[in-house]
């Protein structure tokens, strides 16, 4: 699927270039094309260099996480949860201790923490994908799902954003984001058990759902009561606060068991070079493929082409002009941020279409973009249904986006 997709954004982008000049005049559509894939390819290197800092310090401490034992109890702890979702994983595996710190650093917005520690579970998951390494097992989509679509019960940065441009309540939109960005999780892990056959009714899953949603819950109750200002403060004291207490937990634990931290650390480290250089064609391929389908003005028709849709079927066509950030979206973070930030300039930040492209913002992640490093970071070519399911989920956080910023601002 994959290769069909990655080939159709350069067949569209070269329609549509040959439009422009041939119907519309523009002589430099071309030049704007190409002028695309080398920057694209220029931003896939820095963002992969990007990463090789906190690439190291993350797999650094969580070398000694494992080493000091943490990682095997987390694994024990959570094993029976994902027995039943990942039942190719074997109790107690490090990967079920990875899989946890990687979704726990996502709702709470630690994006630095997050990635790193997602590409380490990714690699864990790849030890027992052994007979067929190119194609990506049940584990590993399930695990890419959760990330494209993972609760974020922090989204800090669209409040800095919002409080940028002069917003009068910066956090207005947190509500909206959390019901969009469950609604994601939701829809995309059962799309995933459909296919994939899991048991999501068993009693023992339903009782840590019920816990994960009675935390949700009471978090989210508590945030919600402070104002504003002091909701963006909190927000992100508690998660810096948190890394913080998770990094002295390893570091604790490790000295205490005599284990070497300063030498596991630097083990650790070693390896964050090596994965982000082995992300850069990965990198190259998809953000290159996004890049001239973007500057060929395919997009812009399409958006076209749903607002005249919509309006002719009679429904209000006011949240079309966030419709750019929703389709940028899973192609690629920094142009669903461009576009929000556009959006918010043009119409204000505190208009309909502002508030509806934040909240569209933070409900998921950028789709192809964590496939192309998860997946690159560990070789795998053949995605199977990982694409289909990302994108249902993306869907059901664009469309609860839509609905939420309708009930609360409209």
């Amino acid at each position: 699927m994959l290769a069909h997709i990655w080939f159709f954004f350069f067949l569209i982008a070269f329609v549509s270039g040959l439009y422009q000049w041939l119907v519309l005049g523009n002589g430099e559509i071309f030049s704007e094309l190409i002028g695309a894939t080398f920057d694209m390819s220029k931003l896939s290197v820095e963002i992969a260099l990007g990463l090789v800092g906190v690439l190291c310090l993350w797999l650094g401490f969580f070398k000694v996480a494992e080493r000091a034992g943490v990682v095997a109890v987390l694994a024990r702890w959570l094993g029976p949860l994902f027995e039943r979702l990942m039942p190719d994983v074997p109790k107690g595996h490090p990967a079920v201790g990875s899989v946890t710190m990687n979704l726990g650093a996502n709702v709470l917005g630690l994006d630095n923490a997050a990635t790193p520690i997602g590409l380490k579970a990714m690699k864990d998951l790849q030890t027992l994908n052994k007979q067929t390494p190119d194609t990506a097992s049940n584990a590993q989509i399930l695990f890419l799902v959760l990330n494209t679509s993972s609760v974020t019960l922090l989204p800090v940065t669209v409040f800095l954003y919002r409080a940028q441009q002069g917003a009068a309540e910066p956090a207005s939109v947190f509500l909206p984001i959390l019901l969009a960005t469950t609604a994601s999780t939701i829809v995309g892990v059962a799309a995933v058990a459909w296919l994939q056959k899991l048991r999501l009714w068993d009693r023992l899953v339903m009782l840590y759902l019920a816990g994960f949603v009675l935390l949700l819950s009471s978090l989210m109750y508590g945030l919600a009561s402070l104002p504003a200002e002091a909701m963006a403060a909190t927000s992100t004291l508690a998660g810096n606060l948190t890394l913080m207490c998770v990094i002295m937990l390893f570091l604790t634990v490790a000295y205490f068991r005599k284990v070497d931290v300063y030498e596991s650390f630097v083990t650790g480290a070693k390896q964050g070079f090596g994965v982000a250089l082995k992300i850069i064609p990965y990198l190259v391929a998809m953000l290159v493929a996004i890049g001239v389908f973007r500057a060929s003005g395919a997009l812009d028709g399409v958006l076209y082409g749903l607002e005249w849709v919509v309006a002719g079927l009679g429904f209000n066509t006011d949240f079309v002009a966030a419709l750019p950030t929703a389709f940028m979206k899973p192609l690629s973070g920094s142009g669903a941020r461009a576009m929000m930030l556009e959006t918010m300039n043009t119409y204000g930040v505190d208009s309909f279409p502002a508030l509806v492209s934040a909240t569209i913002q933070g409900s998921t992640e950028t789709t192809f973009y964590v496939l192309a490093v998860y997946f690159g970071s560990v070789g795998i070519k053949k995605v199977r249904h990982a694409i289909a399911c990302g994108l249902i989920a993306d869907l059901a956080g664009i469309i609860t986006a839509i609905f939420a910023a309708y009930w609360f601002f409209y």
